[in-house]
């Protein structure tokens, strides 16, 4: 696809009506869109919100946040993108003097335009390099780890973040493969998957590759180790009254977010309560139109404009 981001990139961003009725209420607001990606849900807290709200949002992925720039220009002054991880949050709304925001959402896992495009190398449906850096300016690819890592490490990182059971199976292929050559590229590493795996798993109701790309996505990221003291620290930018939403698209992130909000909303001293107790899910409807929603799960804790024991 190149450099330049194309306008299939405008894809529908899950739960798109749930954020706007739990983030968007009447009276001027400020959002952080911490995982702006490619301004989905952006846009639309903005077209839904009064002329007063702003928002502010980030993203480490570079083209993302070009792609964002220019595709919510026309909200002026309303809106800010910034290229920055969602560990930082704290300190780049510091920069902007902002100390207390109305709503934050974190839309977790790699967008539709990442995965559809095959110099990323998220999908082992299109074959390109062996990257999954969401920032391609830094940091180790996937093709790195793959090729420097021992048997042992490497399958206890696919066992670990992609919860794969035949993850021994997988690293000895890969390390078998490596000594006629590196793996480079996403159809190479599918194809050691598939030769390493059973034939009735080969063929199985997902993809033989999935949880494996998807441990190595999380890995090359580092996306887990962030993640709570991330929700941590936006929980504390909120104003009594606010609310935090995170979609997350595995269990490993759901439940990271669960033990969180949790934690947050323990006790009768606690400054947070959680409006739902469980994770709203999407509906058949959206499901059949966008169907990478069907692994989605969205949660919401907000601030309270009182302490539980006052």
């Amino acid at each position: 696809m190149g450099d330049k981001i194309q306008p299939e990139a405008r894809h529908v961003p899950v739960f798109s009506q749930e954020i706007a009725c739990w983030l968007v209420r009447q009276g001027p607001m400020v959002i952080v869109d911490c995982t702006v990606g490619y301004g989905g849900h952006a846009e639309m807290l903005l077209n839904d919100s009064g002329s007063a709200t702003k928002v502010i949002g980030l993203d480490r992925d570079p083209q993302a946040v070009a792609f964002s720039r220019q595709r919510l220009i026309g909200f002026g002054d309303r809106v800010i993108v910034r290229k920055g991880n969602y560990r930082e949050v704290k300190g780049h709304l510091a920069e902007l003097g902002v100390s207390k925001v109305d709503g934050v959402l974190f839309d977790l896992g790699v967008s539709s335009p990442q995965l559809d495009d095959a110099a990323r190398g998220f999908s082992f449906r299109l074959d390109g390099p062996l990257d999954m850096r969401m920032d391609q300016t830094t940091g180790m690819t996937a093709a790195e780890l793959v090729n420097s890592s021992q048997e042992h490490e490497l399958a206890d990182m696919i066992f670990q973040f992609g919860e794969e059971r035949y993850s021994r199976r997988i690293a000895r292929a890969i390390v078998r493969a490596r000594v006629q050559g590196p793996v480079e590229t996403t159809g190479e590493l599918a194809s050691v998957i598939a030769g390493a795996v059973p034939s009735s798993y080969r063929h199985g109701r997902i993809h033989c590759a999935t949880r494996t790309f998807q441990a190595l996505r999380i890995a090359v990221n580092r996306e887990l180790e962030g993640l709570a003291p991330s929700l941590q620290d936006a929980a504390d930018l909120l104003a009594p009254g606010g609310r935090m939403c995170v979609i997350s698209f595995h269990s490993l992130e759901d439940r990271i977010v669960k033990h969180t909000f949790r934690s947050l909303a323990q006790g009768s001293d606690a400054w947070f309560s959680l409006p739902t107790k469980k994770p709203i899910v999407p509906s058949e409807q959206e499901c059949a139109v966008n169907p990478r929603a069907r692994s989605a799960k969205l949660r919401v804790i907000e601030r309270v404009l009182e302490r539980m024991d006052s």
